[in-house]
């Protein structure tokens, strides 16, 4: 699984960059969670805005999804393509906000 969850990240990375729709913006594909049976997969993305930017783009994303599907099909030979569903992972913006918070109480070593 965690093969074809990898080989699914790559293709819709991919995928997703050749989509022509501005809503979609800066978006970067986290990760993929395949269900056993191949039915459905969530894609986990991170989005680079606002909170109005990252729904608009989650939602331009869901309402794609037979592109991407159809992509994912075509480049991928498993045995039944899965649905997609794709929500957003908010690790990474976790992360900056503790590289921040990490930055604002370390001293300055300039002094």
């Amino acid at each position: 699984m965690r093969r074809v969850n990898a080989s699914m990240r790559e293709v819709l990375s991919e995928a997703i960059g050749t989509l022509k729709d501005p809503r979609i913006g800066f978006v970067t594909v986290t990760g993929v969670e395949t269900s056993p049976d191949l039915r459905y997969a969530k894609v986990f993305v991170s989005v680079l805005g606002s909170e109005r930017k990252r729904d608009a783009a989650i939602a331009t994303l869901n309402a794609a999804h037979g592109v991407l599907q159809a992509r994912v099909g075509s480049e991928l030979r498993l045995k039944r393509t899965p649905q997609l569903a794709f929500e957003y992972d908010p690790t990474v913006e976790r992360g900056v906000r503790m590289t921040q918070l990490i930055d604002e109480l370390a001293p300055d070593d300039d002094e």
